[in-house]
């Protein structure tokens, strides 16, 4: 499976499972939702706030935090934990693959995936349905072992 942006829940997708959680649709919500949706992956919530400004300037950085608990609460986003910055968030559908560098905290994304194989062993021998799956690797990148 390709981490392309269409293959995620577009917009209107997730406002419709907030709608239904009983949230409302307001604009700073949006302009979060927005950027995620252009943006995608790897965003932490100061370049989540800098970018959605552009959409909604009253956003605040309060809004943007309550936003992302929702979203990860609501299964849309998930955070990963990358060094000391805090976290990062990423789409929850989908599967992900990581290489982590320890000393600077780069992600660089791959596509190779070696985890397929072991997710239809474990829904034989478990009976469990894999939605996702996220898969990192850490170590150091090649500027971080000289």
């Amino acid at each position: 499976m390709s981490n392309s942006i269409h293959e995620h829940a577009p917009v209107a997708d997730v406002i419709d499972r907030l709608r239904a959680a009983g949230y409302k649709i307001t604009p700073p919500r949006l302009a979060v939702l927005e950027v995620i949706e252009q943006r995608g992956e790897h965003l932490n919530p100061n370049e989540i706030l800098e970018q959605a400004k552009a959409i909604h300037p009253a956003l605040g950085r309060a809004t943007v935090y309550r936003t992302l608990e929702l979203l990860t609460q609501l299964g849309v986003v998930r955070p990963i934990y990358v060094g000391e910055s805090g976290p990062t968030y990423i789409r929850a559908d989908g599967n992900h693959h990581h290489l982590v560098c320890s000393g600077c905290g780069q992600v660089v994304d791959f596509d190779q995936c070696v985890a397929d194989q072991m997710a239809q062993e474990l829904r034989a021998r478990f009976g469990f349905e894999i939605r996702s799956h996220l898969l990192e690797f850490y170590g150091l990148c090649v500027h971080c072992q000289d």
